[in-house]
């Protein structure tokens, strides 16, 4: 291709024109002479000439060419057809004349005038008259001249001995002067919906991001007083696009120079008030730079948005004739790089592409049955992101989102696109997205008119839906990828920290915690203790923590959900309606309507909670054993809806929440049932002994405390008598707390029945081999003790096999005050005897199992001379006291947690007080 431009000045011919001016263009081929010698009504202010040569591409650099030429004079309102024009008249020349193609285009002050000449002049043009078929427009030639008929103001077709030349002059359309842009004249019904009083939110950034200025209709659109937003960042407001947890992409709008385009306002009420923003970057007089940002609402956007430009490059072909993506000409360089933003400039495109008024895009689940919105414009945010609609909504054709369809008017067929009910809109094209013949989505433009779509617009939007489904769907799939990668991670963290507790409560609030705020934006957790009782609001999360207290009174006045079984998650409207009523009574007492007084304190609560909860809700069950243990609920804020991706993850966390919640019940009672247990073994209370101090520790090894195989009792036998005992089974657990339990109520009735010591040992002897193979032996330290009128206690103990009692003397001397003798439940004839000892006043008797003496540190082990040290140290001290020293010399002797029950008894005798 040959071409030369000559901006201004009379015509000069081609050959003629310097390389100077355009030093990457090459010298113009030969012109035929006629072409400069015509006489023209108009002045020639610019011209352009290129020479094709016949080859394949040929048609597709004209066209480039001429787009270039006419928008480069500014001449964007006639470049259509100038290129529809020259395209099928080139084809002419280089197709069908098999020649070269001299393009010429010329400036006016009216219009542009382009000529196209090949070099066969043998072929002949039919002259048009009435009586001359110019042919149908679908055959393979002879539309040209149809075209030029239809198109052009002015056509013609000359010849030369060695051209033939068609012509054509498209005449500029009059624009008001003094205008940069203008449309033409609507009716009233036709023009954009506004409010009563449109309010442009003038906004201030600085080059940090946060908010400088902040005018009175940004307070009124958003809630916020100035004082409220200056000094914060633009992003902690922003939600992109419409939807909070992507706001990265504003922080990036503001820095660029000049920017146009939609995302959302979070208000003071938690609610996201979609809007249309125009940036524009400036600098003070200090250089210093920052953004000015007009917001209106996103309906309101004719008011910002700037008028469209000439329609994108072709398609095929870019500026400099090499071959372009087609998905880079409808979406643009560079393409985002994330799904979102991805779906949201193709929404934004399409609309502008058919000058809608709204569009949307919703993408296919797995299985082909349901669509759900991904991504919209000028609709209200209740139907933005995630809400649903099945693939089929209705018989026939148009109730398809498989097959292209056109709507002229919604309002003759009610629910035939459930998306925009409600909406206003009233006309409507969708077209598929597919990929190897799957459904993968559906695009869709909408205006608030009748009629405005054609066939014609349906083929432009699915020629659109076509370059970018490949590319939707390649997104979709690594989006999913990345989902499914940040789900399995979630869910390996969920059960490590549900396996890592046993308590109920626990277990409740790590369950709550876990879906605020990654899956949802407050949570509910129902149980139910059985089969018979009502479901019972156990814990309620919100990510505000200002909000728990109301989302949890709002909850507790209205029904639980009913415990179905069934898999999978279900809608729930009843929070969305209380919170509804709740704020519609709050109103109606603040404008004094209701019965109530107004409570001004209240309403800003109220309002904000019926925000928070007025969104999507929805109930999972929490099986476990085949059983409804209870039901985990997530919502959603207003006007929000939950993603099949997170319900899916959500159901899988319910079922490890529900084991964990009923393997936490379990073990509470087993736990409860152990302490019960333990408790029953043990003496409730100890009685008082006139004249002696007693004071017992005891310490069950194990978490929980557990039941143990170590036992005291104190009781009294007869006036003036009591028993005393302390003893150790063998082992720990359930087993040995059998026997424990044999033991201290076998010795409280032989002891009253008046069987001294050896006797009474000796029959539970008996009755602990009488148990087989649940038998264990058993140390016991059993004794009589009676207080003496002279101020001491006289003692008769049976040691048999237990750890030695020691006697502390008010010197400090420390001696056992027992003999060792046999332990129980091993042989059947024993030979018991008891021992009489006199404990004086000031005299300790220090009584203990072996998990005291036994306390071990590495190799080392406390042993009964470490205990007696420690006794020596305890001389004057009073039954409490010794008992206390004692467990606390154990405790520190060594740093791990003790492995065996202890148990102390200390007993005392202060002697008589003096007068």
């Amino acid at each position: 291709m040959t071409t030369g431009l000559h901006p201004g000045g009379p015509p000069q011919d081609p050959r003629h024109a310097g390389n100077e001016q355009l030093p990457r263009q090459e010298r113009v081929g030969p012109v035929a002479p006629h072409v400069e010698n015509r006489t023209r009504s108009s002045v020639i202010t610019a011209r352009a000439a290129a020479t094709f040569e016949p080859v394949g591409r040929a048609v597709a650099t004209a066209r480039s060419f001429v787009r270039d030429t006419l928008q480069g004079w500014g001449f964007a309102d006639i470049v259509d057809d100038a290129v529809v024009l020259t395209s099928e008249l080139v084809t002419n020349a280089v197709v069908h004349a098999g020649t070269a193609a001299d393009v010429l285009c010329l400036r006016s002050d009216d219009g542009v005038r382009i000529e196209v000449a090949d070099r066969y002049p043998e072929r002949e043009v039919p002259l048009q008259s009435a009586a001359v078929n110019m042919g149908h427009p679908d055959r393979e030639g002879g539309r040209g001249l149809q075209l030029c008929a239809a198109l052009a103001g002015r056509w013609g077709v000359e010849y030369t001995p060695t051209h033939k030349q068609v012509w054509f002059q498209l005449d500029l359309p009059e624009r008001p002067v003094g205008t940069r842009a203008a449309g033409p004249t609507l009716p009233a019904d036709l023009l954009p919906l506004a409010d009563a009083r449109v309010r442009v939110a003038v906004v201030q950034i600085d080059r940090g991001g946060s908010i400088t200025a902040w005018n009175e209709d940004a307070e009124e659109l958003f809630g916020y007083a100035a004082e409220q937003v200056t000094g914060k960042p633009l992003t902690d407001l922003a939600a992109w696009p419409h939807t909070p947890g992507t706001g990265t992409g504003v922080a990036e709008a503001l820095q660029l120079s000049r920017w146009e385009g939609s995302y959302g306002i979070r208000g003071a009420d938690g609610r996201v008030t979609p809007v249309y923003a125009s940036h524009l970057r400036v600098r003070d007089t200090a250089g210093d730079p920052s953004t000015v940002c007009l917001l209106v609402r996103d309906h309101e956007r004719a008011v910002l948005q700037t008028p469209l430009r000439g329609p994108a490059p072709d398609a095929s072909t870019g500026q400099d004739g090499q071959t372009t993506d087609p998905f880079e000409v409808f979406i643009g360089s560079p393409a985002p790089d994330d799904l979102d933003g991805l779906l949201q400039r193709t929404v934004e495109r399409a609309r502008d592409m058919l000058d809608g008024d709204a569009a949307f895009l919703l993408l296919a689940t797995d299985d082909e049955t349901e669509l759900e919105v991904r991504a919209s414009t000028g609709l209200p945010s209740a139907r933005q992101r995630f809400a649903r609609v099945p693939v089929e909504a209705g018989p026939g054709r148009y109730g398809s989102a498989r097959m292209p369809a056109v709507h002229d008017d919604l309002t003759a067929v009610p629910g035939a696109v459930p998306l925009l009910s409600g909406t206003g809109m009233r006309s409507v094209v969708t077209v598929p997205l597919k990929v190897e013949g799957r459904l993968t989505g559906s695009l869709g433009v909408a205006a608030e008119a009748a009629t405005r779509y054609s066939n014609e617009e349906a083929l432009r939007l699915q020629f659109a839906a076509d370059r970018i489904a490949l590319a939707v769907e390649s997104a979709r799939l690594g989006e999913l990828e990345r989902l499914r990668r940040g789900s399995l991670s979630f869910l390996v963290e969920a059960s490590d920290l549900l396996a890592g507790t046993l308590d109920r409560d626990q277990t409740l609030a790590l369950m709550a915690q876990m879906t605020i705020p990654t899956l949802a934006t407050w949570c509910a957790v129902y149980t139910i203790a059985d089969q018979a009782s009502e479901p019972y609001l156990s814990y309620v999360l919100h990510e505000d923590e200002e909000r728990i207290d109301g989302v949890k009174a709002l909850l507790s006045k209205i029904a639980p959900p009913e415990p179905i079984p069934t898999p999978g998650a279900r809608i729930w409207t009843a929070p969305g309606e209380a919170a509804h009523q709740a704020a519609l009574r709050t109103s109606m007492r603040s404008l004094g309507l209701g019965d109530a007084p107004a409570l001004s304190s209240g309403i800003g609560t109220t309002l904000a909670t019926a925000s928070a909860v007025g969104g999507e809700t929805v109930v999972l069950p929490l099986v476990a054993r085949n059983r409804v243990i209870g039901m985990l609920t997530l919502g959603k804020p207003t006007d929000e809806h939950f993603r099949q991706e997170i319900l899916e993850l959500a159901e899988d966390l319910s079922r490890r929440a529900a084991l964990a919640l009923d393997n936490a019940r379990l073990y509470s009672e087993r736990t409860a049932i152990s302490q019960s247990l333990q408790r029953s073994l043990l003496p409730p209370e100890l009685p008082h002994v006139d004249g002696v101090e007693v004071e017992v520790i005891y310490r069950a090894a194990g978490e929980g405390n557990e039941v143990g195989g170590d036992f005291y009792d104190l009781f009294p036998i007869r006036d003036g008598a009591y028993g005393f005992a302390i003893g150790d089974v063998c082992g720990t657990g359930p087993e040995a707390a059998a026997v424990t339990g044999l033991a201290r109520h076998a010795l409280r009735l032989l002891a009253r029945e008046g069987f001294g010591g050896p006797a009474v040992l000796e029959r539970l002897n008996s009755a602990i081999l009488d148990e087989g193979a649940r038998s264990r032996f058993l140390t016991l330290l059993y004794g009589e003790l009676w207080p003496q009128e002279d101020g001491s206690a006289l003692l008769k103990v049976v040691c048999a096999g237990h750890p030695l009692p020691l006697r502390l003397r008010p010197d400090g001397s420390v001696e056992p005050a027992a003999e060792p003798q046999p332990l129980l439940g091993v042989m059947e004839d024993l030979d018991l005897y008891e021992q009489t000892v006199t404990l004086d006043p000031g005299d300790v008797l220090l009584c203990v199992t072996d998990g005291v003496t036994e306390r071990r540190e590495g190799t080392r082990m406390l042993g009964d001379d470490g205990l007696a040290d420690v006794l020596t140290t305890c001389t004057g001290l009073t039954a409490g006291a010794v008992a206390a020293r004692i467990m606390r010399a154990v405790e520190r002797f060594a740093s791990d947690a003790p492995s065996d029950d202890m148990a102390i008894l200390a007993m005392r005798v202060p002697g008589l007080p003096k007068d």
